[in-house]
């Protein structure tokens, strides 16, 4: 309909020109109910003859629009940089030094969370030169926050300890409930009583719902989203995606 109305807007503006070329008058005024009507037959019939004009102008007005949210995307990650890849509440994977950043936000309890896992793990293994910065990201209900601040209680007390815990949780399956959750930090070495102690600490609910408030800035509204260098991918990845994204933030 709006690509239907856009191409009638232009055809009965040419008409009214063509009708009056003295007149500064509008098309509404310059053509009658009858030649409307006429002008519209005519459009109507030239696009069912011609349908292929419609897809052309949804794929346009697609990639504008995806070129307009890549830009406000960027310019949204330039303002919130540090926020994103700097912040000492959220955790870090692979070289702390590496050359590039890959900034996950994620929820346990997602699906395509887990599925990308692998490509991920795989990414760390055989590039040296990349830092992972994790945001906990619940948006799945309450086992997903209780989850995330497991998982942060566990960075703050124990960082070692937090991505054996990260693999861990992202691996298991079934439900993810509180005695599952800590049942799952025992076996990676963590003390699930000082978890619980160190999870009622104001600061991790701060953290995440920091994390939130990114997430809104950027127009995060699922899991996962990936951001290398000033591109934000929203989606589970592969792994060829990732080492596209990760050569072409050190390209640039």
């Amino acid at each position: 309909m709006t690509v239907k109305m856009t191409i009638l807007g232009v055809v009965l503006w040419l008409a009214a020109l063509l009708a009056l070329p003295t007149a500064p008058v509008s098309a509404a005024e310059a053509l009658s109910g009858a030649q409307q009507e006429q002008i519209e037959a005519v459009v109507r019939e030239y696009i069912l003859k011609n349908p292929e004009i419609l897809v052309e102008s949804l794929r346009g007005y697609e990639e504008q629009h995806k070129q307009a949210t890549e830009e406000e995307a960027k310019k949204a990650i330039a303002a919130n940089r540090d926020a994103l890849e700097k912040n000492p509440t959220s955790p870090v994977a692979g070289n702390p030094q590496g050359d590039v950043t890959i900034v996950e936000f994620f929820d346990y309890r997602c699906g395509y969370c887990k599925k990308v896992l692998p490509s991920l793990q795989e990414l760390l293994k055989t590039d040296r030169n990349v830092r992972v910065v994790f945001k906990e990201f619940p948006i799945l209900g309450p086992d997903s926050v209780m989850a995330a601040q497991t998982a942060l209680a566990a960075w703050k007390i124990a960082p070692n300890k937090y991505l054996p815990f990260h693999l861990a949780l992202m691996q298991s399956r079934g439900e993810m409930n509180e005695a599952r959750v800590l049942e799952i930090a025992k076996k990676v070495g963590l003390d699930p009583e000082k978890l619980k102690a160190a999870k009622a600490d104001p600061e991790i609910r701060a953290a995440i719902e920091r994390n939130h408030e990114l997430a809104r800035a950027l127009q995060i509204n699922g899991t996962p989203a990936f951001i290398v260098g000033g591109r934000l991918v929203p989606g589970a990845v592969d792994l060829a995606t990732l080492r596209e994204m990760v050569g072409t933030a050190r390209a640039g």
